[in-house]
């Protein structure tokens, strides 16, 4: 007769939107053991597995911190009321850490003022940028409100240790996603072996209990900042007269997610089923016109990514890497995947990058036979790019077209270059392949240039300067290390693009009032961002957005994120930032010419 062995979850800690998938290990009639399912559809032997899934009644809804989302709420911050922010946001474990999350707490509160005073008719929730899906909205009545806080909160009324009866059915097979329904409450999983003839259960229960169910803690809200002053433009994240948004962020493949790397994060928040709702609630939020992404799973641009973005408007093109990786499990691939809104832009052509075929090429034509084996050795390390050539369907509302007959194309480019901080030349030599390209394109067609994505090169590196200033210094460190000979001679490193990174020009904006946090987010000594890249190990800058300067204008900016805010849970990913990168997003204009 089939039995239940074992009844397992990664963890037992159960968010709002995030798929519950136990591990369930059954014993067959023959002794041997299965973790496949066996259903009522398909027993074995006459038996099959029923699963059901409870939430416990017994004990009061639990409201949780916003800080620390596995402690339960004790204050509530009334300001957050005040200003109609979600009751999720509002809540706190301890005085202590009110006061310690006071200073960005204080910063959301400013935040939502502003935009209740910019859209005083507004009936929605003033506090997002981006969507809320999946994340939970716990009651004001939570708790009765008592004497008063420091720094405006209140506090809420004790709640009862958890009781394990009565239990209500949430739930049927084998997995299950928690709703906001949920929050504040232990589930418990059962299962049985149950005959099939008779529909009789025949083992005693094998049972499971969660902790309590918390929110998906969701990113606090970046808001764009307008830079194009001297025009007198204003900005928003929905685009105007002749504009259109690009974003780039590295969201970390689930390949590469582990435990082992990112020990400060916890484990919950580290898993896939978690990771992709956040990140799917962040990237949506920015409701940018074209995306490019590295670092997606190959499996997880199929089943999640693309189809999720799909039902948002996207149409999108993916490229993965050229081998793969084993995981100790399975073998799996990422690669970049570039979005576009289809109501926007129609896909002309699309070209793949893959440095291992240029790499190739350059060991049959340039490279002494003797030199083959080490040159290819050194150069195949899978990286690609992906560019796409993309017709503009109408300008925004209202836009200027100097020549309505012609058609206007935008060249999008999307890379992800080798990390290797010991493979210098490599990089280099990646980037200056990928441009060459980039000229091709350029000469072939008045078109303006976006060249995004992570080049894992840091401001000032060899990589970065070819990139911003169209050459590297041949006194540059970086051109030491050069054992094959690639980057000879140094006349050879250098292009023809007027390219610039759009987030200097926060720093091109000087010393105007208001934008002076911002400015200490820049490094003013390189012009970009002080990171884009935050672990405990490292802190700096790999990511850009690239653009053409002759045929773009950057209008606004999604702002930086200061050290301070992500050092509370010791680095990225955390629970509120599903990445150890950040994503980029960049308002342009179109110039006429």
């Amino acid at each position: 007769m089939l039995h239940v062995l074992r009844v397992h979850l990664p963890s037992d800690i159960p968010i709002v939107g995030c798929e519950l998938s136990p591990y369930v290990l059954l014993r067959r009639p023959d002794s041997s053991s299965t973790t496949d399912d066996v259903t009522e559809n398909s027993p074995l032997d006459g038996y099959f597995l029923r699963c059901r899934w409870y939430r416990s009644q017994g004990d009061k809804r639990v409201a949780v911190c916003s800080v620390h989302p596995t402690e339960p709420a004790t204050l509530q911050c009334l300001e957050c009321s005040k200003l109609k922010l979600p009751g999720n946001k509002s809540y706190h474990c301890s005085s202590q850490c009110f006061k310690d999350s006071w200073k960005l707490h204080r910063a959301i509160h400013a935040y939502a003022a502003s935009i209740i005073r910019d859209n005083p008719n507004e009936d929605d929730e003033p506090f997002y940028c981006f969507n809320s899906t999946g994340s939970a909205v716990v009651g004001k009545g939570t708790g009765p409100s008592n004497t008063g806080h420091p720094n405006g909160s209140s506090i809420l009324g004790s709640t009862d240790q958890v009781g394990v009866e009565p239990w209500y059915e949430v739930g049927q097979g084998k997995t299950y996603t928690p709703t906001v329904d949920d929050v504040g409450h232990v589930l418990k999983l059962e299962c049985v072996i149950v005959d099939a003839a008779v529909g009789s259960i025949v083992t005693p229960a094998k049972t499971l209990l969660t902790a309590r169910v918390i929110p998906a803690p969701s990113p606090t809200p970046r808001c764009m900042i307008p830079v194009n002053l001297l025009n007198g433009l204003t900005s928003d994240m929905s685009g105007s007269v002749g504009t259109f948004t690009v974003l780039s962020y590295n969201v970390l493949a689930d390949l590469y997610a582990t435990s082992e790397l990112y020990s400060y994060c916890p484990p919950w928040a580290l898993s896939w089923s978690y990771r992709r709702q956040n990140l799917l609630r962040e990237i949506s939020g920015y409701r940018a016109d074209i995306i490019c992404l590295q670092e997606v799973q190959s499996d997880h641009y199929l089943d999640f990514f693309a189809p999720e973005l799909e039902k948002l408007g996207y149409t999108s093109v993916y490229k993965k890497k050229t081998a793969e990786v084993y995981t100790g499990t399975v073998y799996a691939i990422d690669g970049c995947a570039t979005f576009f809104r289809r109501d926007r832009f129609a896909l002309v052509k699309k070209y793949e990058v893959e440095f291992n075929r240029a790499a190739q090429s350059l060991s049959e034509v340039l490279v002494p036979p003797f030199q083959k084996k080490a040159t290819l050795s050194r150069l195949l390390k899978d990286n690609v790019a992906l560019i796409v050539v993309l017709e503009v369907k109408e300008m925004s509302q209202g836009a200027e077209v100097s020549n309505p007959g012609k058609r206007q194309l935008l060249c999008v480019a999307n890379t992800h270059l080798n990390a290797n901080p010991e493979l210098k030349d490599v990089k280099l030599w990646q980037v200056n392949t990928l441009l060459k390209g980039l000229e091709k394109i350029a000469e072939s067609a008045d078109i303006p240039m976006l060249v995004c994505g992570d080049f894992n090169s840091v401001p000032g590196s060899a990589p970065h300067l070819l990139l911003a200033t169209g050459r590297v210094d041949p006194s540059h460190p970086e051109l030491s290390t050069d054992p094959l000979g690639i980057l000879r001679p140094v006349s050879k490193l250098s292009h023809h693009l007027p390219l610039v990174s759009a987030y200097s020009a926060f720093v091109k904006l000087g010393a105007v009032p208001g934008f002076e946090q911002q400015q200490r987010r820049m490094d003013t000594s390189n012009n970009e961002p002080v990171f884009t890249n935050c672990t405990r190990d490292f802190l700096g800058t790999l990511d850009y957005i690239f653009y053409t300067a002759d045929s773009l204008l950057v209008e606004s900016l999604l702002e930086l994120l200061d050290e301070e805010s992500l050092r509370k849970d010791t680095a990225l990913p955390s629970p509120e930032w599903s990445s150890d990168h950040i994503a980029l997003l960049v308002k342009f204009r179109i110039k006429q010419r």
